[in-house]
């Protein structure tokens, strides 16, 4: 099960805006800004009301101007602090937003480097892709403009009813009568708002999904004719998600009036409270002015509040989601005694690293998948010596990779141990493994940029010079020439722009520019032209001297020079030998020998 698929732990809406304080923490002073300026802002609000009582009393009533140039002097100065305040608040809460929304992707990306192979497996792209990316912008933009409108509103609403109370308590309680409706009604709503959102958030994953899929794999769909039964899914799933957020705008679209309803009330209470009140002469015509802006001027605040709210509650979701990813072990990992000595993947010490030098022993290992349900492997012992060739043959899923992953330490032995160098593994770090093997995949990946820097990968400081030698080295040199900007030019995304034979040899250069001690080729050579596997088997026995390796083979013709021969099927190792041994012994690897070994002539005739 991916972890898309898990239901999120619930928890209190504040327990979980609390895992966002430490990407706040280092902005606090930036936060006490906004705030102290909102406060400023909503004060210097509610004195413009109370000035509007003053001038009906001080300037109006008695129809006099005496005093009015000093009034508008004094009025034009807090016109002008509030304008600075909105300034002040506007550039640090945008500020705060892009810097939060940084550090919050910044986060996710390292931590996605850190885990495990396994995730990559279980969890579509298209659902990493909307953590990664669409939650963490969903949060930076809430949470500054959630504490902007949040402070103003509620500091404005408070202050306007103590001012009220002050000036006249009786009228203060009309307004305060709503207010425990609206927060009965917001807690209703709450929980509503809330599972709705967490629906459309695992749904707009999916969206992503399908879009992820539909783009990397338009070639495929076209050859296939699937874009029918494309849009058939991308339908349902969009379909689904404008159902959900019809379903989240409906709750809102009965909650914002409900509040605004209670609003109105609240004004109408006020305006027949305090005209009757004026008319006996109670109150003045400037009290009445004030109580009347300030029940129609609260209504604004009030209901803005209340979105805030909700957007505060539907936000949870997306922390939910983020923290959840962040919060993710990865089922490799080292030991603190570990990492103490040998640092992180991120943080090595290289200077404590120890050579390797390639002896490779599997010593009693069971291993099984952490979703399976059965042993792929059960008390299996191999013994590579440093230096020598093993090959691993097998039909098309018969578990090849099995061995090559745990050598790695992609996965790690449910039982027994894996050795390098006489010592387990897991006694040094994964980098220091990783670091000192050379992994040519049947499918490479090239990262955007220019050939060049695709081949620097294998080691960063390398030189020009070392780059050349590199593909000279796999015969890709030629090619790479051939090229309008030679090592310069630009590959692609994915290295789009190459054949999937230039790719590979590109790889192989990249693997040797390493210089690992044991090299791993899985199937490197299967989905390339004949030319081209020719260029690349003549590199191979340069690149092999010397270093342990691992060869995944569907061609056997490649690998009958191996030091050992292991053959899978089902999941299972049943025989192993040299290229002769298993000739001798016939079974499973003389067949499939055989069985390849007349296809290849067939082929060969066909193309004479």
């Amino acid at each position: 099960m991916d972890m898309e698929t898990k239901t999120p732990k619930k928890a209190g809406v504040f327990r979980v805006w609390g895992k966002m304080l430490p990407y706040i923490k280092p902005y606090r002073k930036w936060v006490a800004a906004i705030i102290a300026a909102m406060l400023l802002d909503a004060c210097i609000a509610v004195a413009y009301t109370l000035i509007a009582g003053y001038v009906v009393d001080r300037f109006v009533t008695p129809r006099t101007h005496q005093g009015i140039t000093t009034f508008a002097i004094l009025y034009s100065g807090l016109v002008l602090i509030k304008t600075l305040c909105q300034i002040v608040l506007g550039s640090l809460a945008l500020r705060l937003e892009m810097y939060i929304g940084r550090d919050l992707k910044r986060d996710l990306f390292t931590h996605l480097q850190t885990l495990s192979f396994s995730y990559y497996n279980q969890t579509p792209v298209g659902t990493i892709v909307a953590r990664a990316l669409n939650d963490p912008g969903r949060i930076a933009e809430g949470i500054p403009w959630i504490l902007v409108d949040a402070v103003y509103c509620s500091v404005y609403v408070f202050t306007c009813l103590g001012v009220m109370l002050v000036l006249n308590w009786k009228l203060g309680l009309l307004v305060l009568a709503v207010v425990p409706f609206i927060a009965l009604f917001t807690v209703y709503f709450e929980k509503r708002i809330l599972k709705v959102n967490r629906k459309a958030r695992k749904i707009n994953a999916e969206v992503t999904r399908h879009y992820n899929e539909g783009i990397s794999g338009a070639k495929t769909s076209k050859t296939l004719v699937i874009e029918d039964k494309n849009l058939d899914a991308f339908r349902e799933v969009s379909g689904s998600m404008c159902r959900t957020s019809i379903q989240a705008v409906m709750l809102d679209a009965i909650y914002i009036p409900i509040i605004s309803f209670l609003t109105a009330l609240a004004v109408s209470f006020v305006i027949t409270g305090g005209g009757n009140m004026a008319m006996a002469g109670g109150i003045s015509i400037g009290e009445l002015t004030v109580f009347v802006n300030f029940a129609l001027r609260i209504a604004d605040p009030v209901q803005g509040f209340a979105f805030q709210a909700t957007r505060f509650v539907s936000m949870q979701a997306n922390i939910e989601r983020v923290v959840e990813l962040l919060e993710l072990k990865p089922q490799i990992t080292d030991t603190p005694e570990v990492v103490e000595k040998y640092g992180t993947s991120l943080e090595p010490r290289r200077e404590n690293w120890e050579p390797l030098l390639g002896r490779v022993t599997f010593e009693d290992v069971t291993f099984r998948y952490p979703d399976g349900t059965e042993n792929v492997l059960e008390h299996f012992d191999l013994e590579v010596p440093a230096g020598s060739t093993v090959a691993i043959v097998g039909e098309t899923g018969a578990g090849k990779s099995t061995l090559v992953n745990l050598c790695c330490r992609f996965f790690e032995p449910t039982a027994g141990r894996i050795l390098i160098d006489s010592r387990d593994y897991r006694e040094r770090s994964m980098l220091w493994l990783h670091s000192n093997i050379g992994y040519v995949l049947q499918t490479p990946h090239l990262f955007s940029g220019t050939v060049k820097e695709n081949i620097r990968y294998g080691r960063l400081d390398a030189t020009d010079e070392e780059i050349v030698a590199a593909a000279k080295l796999v015969n890709a040199h030629d090619f790479i020439m051939r090229m309008e900007k030679g090592y310069d030019s630009d590959v692609g995304e994915g290295g789009g722009q190459l054949s999937t034979g230039e790719k590979q040899l590109v790889s192989f250069a990249r693997a040797v520019l390493a210089d690992p001690r044991i090299f791993v080729l899985d199937e490197a050579t299967a989905s390339i032209d004949t030319k081209t596997e020719a260029l690349i088997q003549e590199a191979i026995s340069t690149l092999l001297d010397g270093r342990t390796s691992f060869l995944i083979a569907h061609r056997l013709s490649t690998i009958r020079k191996a030091d050992m021969i292991l053959v899978v099927r089902d999941g299972k190792i049943v025989q192993r030998g040299t290229h002769q041994e298993l000739m001798d012994q016939g079974g499973y690897y003389a067949d499939l020998y055989n069985k390849q070994f007349e296809a290849e002539n067939t082929e060969a005739a066909f193309r004479v």
